[in-house]
């Protein structure tokens, strides 16, 4: 039913909210894992904010909400750095941000079609420390 369908009154609040000066974040919870990030920050720009300011509530805004805008959500001395370089604007259309063409983490450039790590060293990419190759357990299949 429409009315239980809230995305759009959440967007347009949004969009309200940062153009009277307050602050927002963007976050999702894990679906389709790097996708739900962006899904929830176009979701929250079909509201018609700017897409200047969803990029600021997507990093400064967010990290302030958050307590961290000191150490992180710009690029500025004495900040972490880790960046997502694009291959398109998202200024123009911000369902751009997903047109991920490197990432900078703690000094490493990695591809981002594949995070073979690109410099310092030219790595293929190996599985992180969090990641697993199947579910530790299944509902209903006992060890």
């Amino acid at each position: 039913m429409d009315e239980e369908y809230t995305f759009p009154e959440l967007a347009e609040f949004v969009k309200d909210l940062v153009e009277a000066g307050g602050i927002s974040g963007v976050g999702s919870h894990g679906q389709l894992q790097g996708l739900g990030y962006h899904w929830e920050l176009w979701s929250m720009a079909a509201g018609g904010i700017k897409n200047h300011d969803m990029l600021k509530v997507a990093t400064i805004k967010g990290a302030y909400a958050i307590g961290l805008d000191k150490e992180l959500g710009s690029i500025e001395k004495g900040k972490l750095a880790d960046l997502v370089i694009l291959n398109k604007d998202p200024l123009e259309n911000i369902r751009n941000t997903n047109s991920v063409d490197m990432i900078m983490k703690n000094g490493r450039i990695y591809d981002g079609n594949n995070l073979n790590e690109i410099y310092p060293l030219k790595k293929k990419y190996s599985n992180f420390d969090w990641q697993q190759n199947k579910p530790d357990s299944l509902p209903g299949i006992k060890k």
